[in-house]
């Protein structure tokens, strides 16, 4: 009989044929308890675990003793309890790769569509408004040729770094805890502290995953800090920016405008007077969200899946340090 692997996120039928040709697969609608109940024997003897978006803590691993591997499809892991996959010795896969690019490009339409005041004209025009010549009510601000800091100088970070270099011929500044000397060679990027990029750049981009030391990493004192003409964009996890601290920021007019793919509540509240303030530019979490990457992305969870549970874990590993120990 096949070793048993739960699919927690549908799989294009080709990726799936790969899968039930070496597993029996029991595709589950996420992992709540009530799911986790309904399959339990299915879980107790799954040694993989595939998908995106669940839970996976200490008492869902209680259930799964027999499980060697976890492959989420994404580049973030906070919905995994890391320690204790540790302490089981069980290996975490994600993938940090095959979404650079797409994600990079959603951090450029931000920049642009909050600085040009897209989203705003669109309706504006729309609304039936432009009826004659604008005026300077309509002007916005242009991109190239500023300054942009970025806070996470990784994979995304560097493709946007790019992107603003080459493309917009932009100043690059960055905080991270290391130097990045290829972004510093190639893109002529600076590395300085947090307050100076704040204080200096035109356009902050936050591209950071979401830790204990980066929660509201950008909050009341940090936005003061910023120029009044400066945009920021976050691309890398909500909580990161204090977004009530954000809200009144812009209503203010202490910063010149916000570009959001990502919030502390998703999705958005109804409600939230983020929502009314005509200077943000709001989008659904879609930085990775175009048919070609997100099917690149289950293929890459797929292939982590497979070579971790065939015992290599040499690429796309989040705890490859705890697998030696074991």
């Amino acid at each position: 009989m096949k070793p048993s692997v739960i699919l927690y996120e549908s799989l294009p039928d080709d990726l799936l044929s790969r899968l039930t040709e070496h597993y029996q697969v029991t595709e589950v609608n996420g992992l709540d308890a009530d799911t986790v109940a309904a399959h339990a024997e299915t879980f107790k003897q799954a040694v993989g675990l595939l998908g995106s978006g669940g839970k996976v803590d200490q008492a869902l691993l209680d259930k799964m003793p027999a499980l060697k591997a976890c492959s989420t499809i994404s580049v973030g892991y906070d919905l995994f309890d890391v320690e204790a996959l540790n302490q089981r010795s069980i290996a975490l896969m994600h993938t940090p790769t095959v979404l650079t690019d797409t994600v990079a490009d959603t951090v450029l339409a931000l920049m642009l569509a909050s600085a040009r005041r897209v989203t705003e004209l669109d309706s504006w025009v729309k609304a039936g408004h432009w009826t004659q010549n604008i005026t300077p009510e309509q002007f916005s601000i242009d991109v190239h040729h500023k300054t942009l800091g970025i806070l996470g100088m990784g994979r995304i970070g560097k493709a946007v770094a790019q992107r603003a270099h080459f493309g917009f011929d932009m100043n690059i500044l960055y905080t991270a805890r290391s130097a990045h000397t290829d972004a510093e060679e190639r893109y002529s990027a600076t590395r300085c502290g947090l307050d100076q990029l704040l204080k200096k750049s035109d356009f902050v981009c936050v591209i950071l995953p979401m830790t204990e030391q980066t929660r509201h990493m950008i909050g009341p004192e940090q936005l003061a800090m910023m120029k009044s003409s400066a945009v920021l964009i976050n691309a890398g996890r909500g909580p990161v920016v204090d977004e009530q601290a954000l809200t009144q920021a812009l209503k203010e007019k202490t910063i010149y405008a916000a570009g959001l793919d990502v919030f502390e509540q998703e999705p958005v509240p109804t409600d939230a007077e983020l929502l009314t303030l005509p200077n943000v530019v709001t989008l659904p979490h879609i930085g990775s969200a175009t048919h070609e990457t997100r099917y690149a992305m289950k293929k890459d969870g797929l292939n982590n899946l497979l070579a971790a549970l065939s015992g290599h874990t040499d690429k796309n590993c989040v705890n490859p340090d705890a697998l030696k120990k074991a």
